[in-house]
């Protein structure tokens, strides 16, 4: 990617804008580069904010989708440790080695646990373009072997590009009592301590620290944000806000978000309402009708959605604090900020017994909260995280610039994915990719999403997605998808039917043999080939080897 001006395309934006308000003025300055905060959500279902139908209280993320712009057809990557490679280098996770978790190396290049070298983080293209870099929240793409502090550090933030860093490195566990590093050294964590807002202070933190020490430089903050993971963890005064809210069951309140979206214009006509996912899937995927709960499992099921609610609303809060931050430094205007989530909403139902019950929202409860209401965050679309189906890989995508984004509300179908963040933010701050000093990485598989930031639209070439055998291509408005390494493909024609309901397999195989074509030659460029669909007790015990590489 060959270096671009680094005021070409503001310069571009304002005759844009200007030639909607009127006379276009001959001289007018480019915007400097801008600051970028690129905050990522954990585990958050595609519906569960204020600003695309939820009652959940998002004021503060809401308030930057109506200041900027909202995006119905976004993607991630399926799950944590893969959507955050794909964030971080703007390829495909198989291509650094992180196709399953940081859990095992599975032997094979694609499947290593651990984030590779044969690739360039955003942090360090960023950094070679003047920005100072910052990190707070969850990493997740470093083996687990190797997050102790005695560990080989090649992996680690520092050590591919971020100046500061603040957070976990492995997945997390509990929002209470996390192992906490800073730089490249545990830290300790402090009194009346919580994840959420630990996060939250390091970002306005390391924001204030660099407008004292080095305010005329951009910087890039990544807030990678653990909620609202499992497990449900949250204050009683934050959870008894939520309390009783949800009494009308998930069926009741699934209709009306969906009703609601279609008022607010966040989906069409196209989108239909399935099903519920009725029966077992795995051992974990069983789904009730809310009126057949007793009353008292009727409580305890309003107060796991109670805690998902409020872990939601504190993550917004603390949002709030880094637009304050920002404002109050005069710097929110030319500060573009992204928000997104990992994947889709998770369908655990963890923490059964009478002690996780008794003991809700603290260290001690291991509560998730199902896939009823996992199917309720995911309103419209079927599957959750870990699946190639829309419920697993479809993501809120907001992104509000004042001095780059003219339009404000607005809400776009424009198709992207979350390997398209690299190069955004590469031609935002006319960075390169590829290092001056030599060598060369593969060829970032994302495209820019700038120019949908002034209206224009342009086909998106084909994505694909691989996880746990679970897999997917899409294509203009065709979709491939198959759930499970022994399961069939399924196609959709996503225009006419972005809910999945009617699998146009039988009726186009031809289309099918194409795509299922295509995806192959993907799959194979990109190292997603052993696939490995065994649970993961059998993958850390086992590796296997890929013959193909031999």
């Amino acid at each position: 990617m060959a270096r671009k001006d680094k005021g070409s395309l503001f310069g571009s934006i304002l005759l844009f804008v200007a030639f909607l308000a009127g006379p276009v003025v001959a001289h007018a300055a480019a915007p400097p580069q801008p600051n970028i905060v690129l905050i990522m959500a954990d585990d958050m279902g595609y519906s569960d904010l204020g600003c695309y139908g939820s009652t959940i209280p998002t004021p503060h993320l809401d308030r930057l989708a109506a200041g900027g712009m909202r995006y119905t057809q976004f993607y991630n990557a399926a799950r944590c440790c893969p959507s955050r490679a794909a964030l971080m280098t703007g390829l495909y996770p198989h291509q650094v080695g992180l196709g399953w978790m940081t859990a095992a190396d599975l032997g094979t290049p694609g499947y290593t646990g651990d984030l590779n070298t044969d690739c360039r983080t955003i942090a360090e293209c960023l950094k070679d373009a003047g920005y100072a870099t910052y990190l707070s929240g969850k990493w997740h793409l470093t083996y687990s072997k190797h997050v102790g502090a005695s560990g080989p550090k090649k992996s680690w933030p520092l050590q591919r590009g971020f100046d500061r860093f603040y957070g976990m490195l492995g997945g997390g566990a509990s929002y209470w009592t996390p192992k906490m590093t800073l730089d490249n050294k545990p830290i300790k964590n402090g009194d009346d301590f919580f994840l959420t807002d630990a996060i939250t202070e390091y970002g306005c933190r390391f924001i204030e620290e660099h407008f004292r020490q080095s305010g005329e430089t951009p910087f890039f903050l990544y807030l990678a944000h653990y909620a609202p993971h499992l497990p449900l963890h949250a204050r009683p005064e934050d959870i008894a806000r939520h309390r009783g809210k949800f009494k009308a069951g998930w069926d009741t309140l699934r209709e009306k978000k969906y009703h609601r979206m279609r008022e607010m214009g966040i989906i069409g006509s196209n989108v239909g309402l399935p099903e519920k996912e009725r029966g077992q899937k795995d051992g974990r995927r069983i789904t009730r009708a809310w009126d057949n709960l007793t009353p008292e499992q009727q409580d305890a099921m309003d107060l796991r959605m109670a805690i998902y609610a409020a872990q939601i609303e504190v993550m917004d809060k603390g949002i709030g604090a880094v637009i304050d931050t920002l404002e109050r430094h005069g710097a929110l205007d030319n500060t573009l900020i992204l928000f997104l989530s990992d994947n889709g909403a998770c369908s655990l139902f963890t923490g059964q017994n009478e002690q996780d019950l008794a003991t809700y929202g603290s260290d001690a409860s291991k509560l998730g909260y199902g896939p009823d209401w996992a199917e309720y965050s995911n309103v419209p679309f079927r599957l959750y995280k870990m699946w190639a189906h829309e419920g697993g890989i479809a993501s809120p995508f907001i992104a509000h610039w004042p001095e780059g984004i003219a339009a404000e509300g607005a809400i776009t179908d424009q198709v992207g994915h979350i390997t398209d963040l690299v190069p955004t933010l590469l031609e935002l701050a006319g960075a390169c990719y590829q290092p001056e000093d030599g060598g060369e990485f593969p060829e970032l598989v994302g495209r820019s999403l700038v120019p949908s930031f002034v209206g224009e639209r342009y086909q998106r070439g084909p994505i694909l997605w691989e996880h746990k055998g679970n897999r997917a291509l899409r294509k203009g408005k065709w979709k491939l998808v198959a759930d499970g390494i022994d399961g069939a493909w399924e196609l959709y024609d996503l225009e006419a039917d972005r809910s999945e309901l009617n699998n146009l397999a039988k009726a186009h195989p031809e289309r099918v043999t194409e795509l299922a074509r295509e995806w192959d030659q993907i799959a194979k460029a990109t190292h997603v080939y052993p696939l490995d669909g065994r649970p993961w007790s059998e993958k850390i015990k086992n590796p296997i080897p890929d013959k193909s590489e031999q």
